[in-house]
């Protein structure tokens, strides 16, 4: 046999024992005195994880032998379980467990595998000097012994795959280790020793099966040649693999323990092997009924290069809570570069007050799995570099990489901005898909079994202003720009095109991509095309650049090679055509209001009836229809942010006031892109009292937020000419109101607070339809103040309004706030001022802009509606 040794090798046997792995180290190093250190650093490496494997999966003594020749090495490791064949698996560099095999593909100069009666043997070669030959290949996976059956697993999903393969032999391993050191963990080495077996038995048949697939292919059914009787093996596999999560999640294990929708991967990857042995039809993983916080089906892979081409501000962090990847619009807006904050603990970003509480939220991510802000929209302040306090809404969702890791991907919507739409993964695609308008679309010119140009020649009248009307319905339904122009680009692919991009120049001259689509959508990672774009420099002659000042629309029959470009502009646009094919073009200028603010690619490839001369103006015109469409769109954007800037600005610079803490937060809605009338306000009157404001104008539009800022300027006004009781001040702003507004409808609560600096403090307040204060003790104690209630403003400002006294113990905590805080579609009122009442008490002690932050973060996800919260708390002199 060629992997025999010659004469002049030596070698020493060892016991199936995780000691022998340390021995057979020290024996290889003795053996080879002399050598170059780096070949033995080498050879030692490789017969670690040689050995290792051989006592975990083979569990017969192991021999080790080593010859030196001509200053090259040659080591076998023989164990005596031949019926046990090698499974190479892939290896990452983070990857915890299975890279014996990998790391000697990649570090010996020639390896290979034998087997013999009552032997296996896996060898390798170092060669310190000297060209070297290319590396040997592994033997065919051998398959498992006895009579096989048929197991089908239907739409796998590739990254979940991976990384639950990745922790279930992280997890045996460690439970090998931790066998071996005598704390079972309620394991039995018999059934450890038949989980391992299991284990090696479904990786190999995992290994058989990929090897009827192409290496680049999206795996997503699977045909498993498994052992007929392989299911209660595969049970004891489930069990032990049931008790090492539990030992995980009670941190006797180092390994982490799985996330709900790692777990519940094998849960059906187990069923559907002992299932279908018994006869069971197969049942696709997508179908599978599975808990709310389990995750989606299909986890989104891995990749940093969409986080860092992405336009949303985005920060993407590991398991150890480090900072992996940021793009540059996170970056400005906290204050940083780049590259400065890789490699970061994530807590950079996070502001003192809720580090501790953002340590503990994570820890128990991890040791339990069960996400608690993962996948909401969390109004919360992030840590700008100078100190001061950004207030964003957050959304994380979790990503897994192919070797098994979790990472945890932020985007960062700055609240005075948030636009309520779906978010955008950070590849540029959406949480969810827009509806298309118009209902459904009509069959493109293939589909009806007519030419496939699509254009005047194979469209009727009807078809053309049937497609003119759907682009600019795109964009009429959907208020972001963005998703408006992406679903607009659909249409066009549809009917039109094999591909289109549409570029828009937005401030500093700044062109941005802001989407490509392509007919096929699995021929295109958005990611790879979007985002920001060279200037246009005097230099562009290209066509895009030609269009962006105005000529067109121009027709291109012949696209020439980036090489050809004149300037960074031109390279960039022409390397877009040779990365998605085409065989004809048109460029048109977007224009609108005598301004050119973008441009329209179409591109058809693949033998399709190309553009012509005669399509020229049928693309005029659509074009200056979704011109029409974006200049709507981004007045309508425009618009909107400068009403939420106005409605911000009115938000007021709380008093500092010694002996009482004061602490307020503002959060617009997550589901909603109009901007609403929430508004609190606080200010010391001439006598020294304190007074304190919430209220809530009904409807969520810039008439709302007008009338917010007219009534809280002329509260103010009154409050303070008149220094009156909080009724006679809510009385005579009602009268203000009917008089100037007669439509306009509010709640408010307006109250004093009154007291000596050492105490005691009393609250007096009136309501005018407004949900009830909240007082909570430093004990826990809570209580709504329903008494003084009244009517709303605007309703009968006739109607005598009553008052209430209340005396506030030191350290209290008097909370006001608006509906958006607590009430949830479908819910009764009582559970949800229940469950506000539950929260204070639970943060009763703690300082003032946690507790309102805490609020905001656990109450305040996903909510509907607007959230306005102002907290006081009385503090004597200590």
């Amino acid at each position: 046999m060629g992997d025999l040794d010659p004469p002049g090798a030596v070698s020493r046997r060892f016991p199936p024992r995780p000691e022998s792995v340390a021995s057979a180290r020290r024996f290889v190093r003795a053996s080879l005195d002399g050598a170059a250190p780096e070949v033995v650093d080498t050879a030692r490496l490789l017969v670690s994880e040689l050995v290792t494997n051989a006592v975990l999966h083979a569990r017969t003594e192991v021999e080790v032998s080593v010859r030196v020749r001509g200053g090259r090495v040659r080591v076998r490791v023989d164990d005596h379980r031949p019926s046990r064949g090698l499974v190479p698996r892939p290896c990452s560099p983070y990857a915890g467990a299975g890279r014996g095999l990998a790391l000697v593909e990649r570090l010996a100069s020639r390896h290979g595998a034998a087997t013999g009666e009552g032997r296996k043997t896996v060898w390798f070669e170092l060669w310190p000097d000297g060209p070297q030959p290319p590396p040997s290949e592994w033997g065919a996976v051998a398959p498992p012994p006895g009579p096989d059956g048929t197991v089908t697993l239907v739409d796998v999903p590739g990254a979940l795959h991976s990384a639950s393969r990745q922790h279930r032999h992280t997890l045996l391993r460690e439970l090998a280790l931790a066998a071996a050191a005598g704390h079972g963990l309620g394991v039995r080495p018999e059934e450890l020793a038949t989980a391992h077996d299991a284990d090696n038995v479904l990786s190999a048949c995992v290994a058989a099966a990929l090897e009827e697939h192409p290496p680049d292919a999206d795996i997503r059914s699977l045909s498993l040649p498994v052992p007929t009787d392989a299911a209660p093996a595969v049970l004891t596999l489930r069990r032990v693999l049931d008790l090492a999560e539990e030992a995980a999640r009670d941190e006797r294990l180092l390994t982490l323990p799985a996330f709900p929708r790692n777990r519940a991967f094998h849960q059906w990857l187990f069923d559907q092997i002992t299932g279908q042995l018994a006869g069971s039809p197969p049942t696709a993983w997508t179908v599978v009924p599975r808990e709310p916080d389990t995750g989606p089906p299909e986890p989104v892979p891995w990749d940093a290069d969409q986080v860092r081409a992405g336009r949303v501000p985005t920060i993407a962090a590991d398991e150890e809570n480090r900072i992996v990847a940021v793009n540059g619009p996170a970056a400005d807006m906290l204050g940083w570069h780049p590259d400065d904050l890789v490699g970061r603990r994530l807590t950079t970003l996070i502001p003192e007050h809720l580090r501790k509480r953002h340590i503990a939220a994570f820890t128990s991510l991890l040791l339990t799995g069960r996400p608690r802000i993962v996948g909401r929209s969390v109004p919360l302040p992030a840590l700008h570099r100078d100190g001061r306090l950004v207030p964003v809404r957050l959304l994380i969702q979790t990503q897994e990489t192919a070797d098994g890791r979790t990472v945890f991907v932020a985007q960062l919507t700055p609240r005075a901005a948030a636009s309520g739409q779906p978010p955008r993964t950070p590849g540029g695609s959406r949480s969810a898909e827009p509806r298309e308008p118009n209902g459904p679309r009509p069959p493109a010119a293939a589909e009806r079994g007519g030419g496939t140009s699509g254009t005047e020649a194979d469209m009727s009248a009807l078809e053309w202003l049937s497609l003119l009307a759907d682009t600019g319905g795109a964009l009429s339904n959907t208020p972001n720009l963005d998703e408006g122009v992406r679903g607009a680009g659909r249409i066009l692919t549809q009917r039109l095109a094999d591909w289109c991009a549409v570029d828009l120049i937005g401030e500093h001259a700044r062109v941005d991509r802001v989407c490509v689509v392509h007919r096929d959508p699995g021929r295109l990672r958005p990611e790879a095309y979007e985002g920001g774009l060279p200037p246009v420099s005097g230099t562009a002659r290209g066509p895009l650049a030609r269009a962006l000042r105005g000529a067109g629309p121009l027709l291109l029959t012949e696209i020439p090679p980036p090489g050809r470009a004149e300037s960074p502009l031109d390279a960039h646009y022409l390397e877009l055509f040779e990365r998605l094919g085409a065989d004809s073009a048109v460029v048109a200028p977007l224009r609108a209001r005598r301004t050119v603010f973008g441009a329209l690619t179409v591109a058809r490839a693949g033998g399709r009836q190309p553009f012509t001369e005669e399509d020229l103006p049928l693309i005029g015109g659509l074009v200056r229809s979704l011109a029409l469409g974006v200049d709507n769109a981004r007045l309508h954007q425009e618009t909107r942010n400068i009403a939420e800037r106005l409605q911000r600005s009115l938000l007021p610079v709380l008093p500092d006031v010694g002996h009482l803490r004061l602490a307020a937060r503002y959060a617009a809605s997550s589901t909603t892109a109009q901007v609403g009338g929430d508004w609190y306000d606080s200010f010391v009157l001439p006598g020294g009292a304190i007074a304190l404001v919430i209220g809530d104008v009904a409807g969520h539009n810039l008439d709302a937020a007008i009338t917010m800022s007219q009534l809280r300027s002329m509260l103010r006004g009154i409050a303070v000419d008149r220094q009156e009781p909080p009724d006679a001040v809510l009385h005579r702003l009602d009268m203000a109101n009917h008089s100037l507004y007669r439509e306009a409808t509010a709640t408010c609560v307006y109250g004093l607070v009154k007291g000596p600096e050492g105490g005691p403090w009393t609250l007096e307040h009136s309501s005018a339809g407004h949900l009830p204060p909240l007082l909570t003790t430093a004990e826990g104690d809570t209580r709504f103040l329903e008494e003084g209630a009244g009517m709303l403003l605007g309703m009968d400002p006739g109607t005598p309004r009553p008052r209430a006294g209340t005396p506030l113990p030191a350290h209290s905590t008097v909370l006001l706030y608006t509906d958006g805080l607590i009430e949830r579609r479908g819910e009764p009122l009582d559970r949800a001022m229940e469950r506000l009442r539950r929260h204070t008490a639970a943060l009763a002690r703690e300082p003032l802009d946690t507790f309102c932050d805490e609020l905001l973060i656990t109450l305040g996800a996903d909510n509907a509606d607007d959230i306005a919260v102002l907290a006081l708390r009385p503090v004597p002199p200590s």
